[in-house]
């Protein structure tokens, strides 16, 4: 298939529908179209990696290849791609199709450069269900099969090509909150849970974690939802609500588990603790290199999850085109620059990191 500049690979990837799930499409598309000299690919169910160099120092560029379904409102249709004023729109333009198409542009051109990776590899990997399916995970499953274990990676998500080297995690748990039912007109003859549950919000409420990240800053937490009570002249015996924490390296998911349990009253157990916190240190090689291909000064982190939680231990910077404040709108759009501006940065950060990490 002939090599196409990176906006038009990114027009032809948002008119796949690829939900999650349903990548097979755009997998095959991808696998055809990287099908040349000198690359070599291998594909596991819907996810696909392809690959220059033979080296043992392994850098990995991943984004994903599903997306979200469409909203009712887009101003365009969402799996067309649509130009307007220099923007790109449709689903999956930000999230993340655009990451996907300059990295897999980054690759091909430098093989057609005739550049390869010193004593090393240079991947891309393009993956399933990202956006919905843990127990699916594209990444986790090429991981676990037969992607090499990288040495650095990049994370292809918006982040408007600025540097993101700390990610919160999610911890989501179930509080139980248990009580004594009687007729409402005898309340003192029963014990209701929703009272129990209001003042353990009113703790959790006060709280604060003593430790911060210097990132990421505090571990916040909300209650998302409450339920309790079966009828409307009867004590609840039970109340239940589950509590959203978005966690930080500064802490554990046992520790965070740990403290909420001395702050409530209530029974806890934990109903999510798969997304944990992520971060690497600023003297690694490939933040060093993303600086310097970069025009940001200052590190961030960032509120969202992503595949880094399946590179735990391998320094890894998350970093795309696109503004992720539209993933998942109506209104998702992208530049044509900064798709542009994406290719150019990952060149210079992959032969960056390359260079120095092979002087050591």
């Amino acid at each position: 298939m002939k090599q196409m500049s990176v906006i038009d690979l990114l027009n032809a990837m948002i008119e796949f529908p690829s939900l999650s799930g349903e990548e097979d499409p755009i997998c095959t598309f991808m696998q055809s179209y990287v099908d040349r000299p000198r690359i070599q690919s291998k594909r596991i169910e819907n996810s696909l990696y392809f690959w220059i160099g033979e080296g043992s120092n392994r850098m990995l560029l991943a984004s994903h290849l599903d997306v979200v379904p469409p909203s009712s409102d887009h101003p365009y249709p969402p799996f067309k791609s649509t130009h307007v004023d220099g923007k790109i729109y449709g689903r999956g333009s930000v999230d993340a199709k655009a990451s996907g198409a300059a990295m897999t542009t980054t690759l091909l051109e430098l093989a057609d450069e005739g550049w390869q990776p010193p004593h090393g590899q240079l991947i891309v990997a393009l993956t399933e269900c990202e956006e919905t399916d843990y127990e699916n995970n594209g990444l986790q499953k090429l991981l676990q099969h037969t992607l090499p274990r990288p040495d650095a990676a990049l994370v292809g998500e918006p982040t408007n090509l600025a540097p993101i080297v700390a990610q919160k995690g999610l911890l989501i748990l179930r509080l139980d909150s248990k009580g004594k039912t009687a007729h409402a007109a005898r309340d003192s003859l029963g014990e209701n849970a929703i009272l129990v549950a209001a003042d353990d919000i009113q703790r959790l409420s006060k709280f604060k974690f003593e430790r911060t990240h210097p990132i990421l800053g505090e571990v916040s937490m909300n209650v998302t939802t409450i339920h309790g009570g079966t009828a409307r002249n009867v004590i609840p015996d039970a109340c239940t609500m589950y509590l959203d924490i978005r966690s930080t390296p500064a802490y554990t998911h046992s520790e965070i588990v740990d403290t909420i349990r001395k702050v409530v009253e209530s029974e806890v157990s934990i109903h999510s603790d798969r997304v944990v916190p992520v971060s690497t240190e600023v003297d690694e090689h490939i933040v060093k290199a993303c600086l310097m291909a970069s025009s940001e000064t200052q590190l961030k982190g960032s509120p969202t999850a992503s595949d880094w939680i399946y590179l735990q231990g391998i320094p890894a910077v998350k970093i795309g085109p696109g503004s992720s404040e539209l993933s998942h709108t109506p209104n998702e759009h992208i530049d044509q620059s900064e798709v542009i501006d994406a290719v150019k940065l990952y060149k210079e950060v992959v032969k960056e990191y390359f260079q120095t990490s092979t002087l050591g």
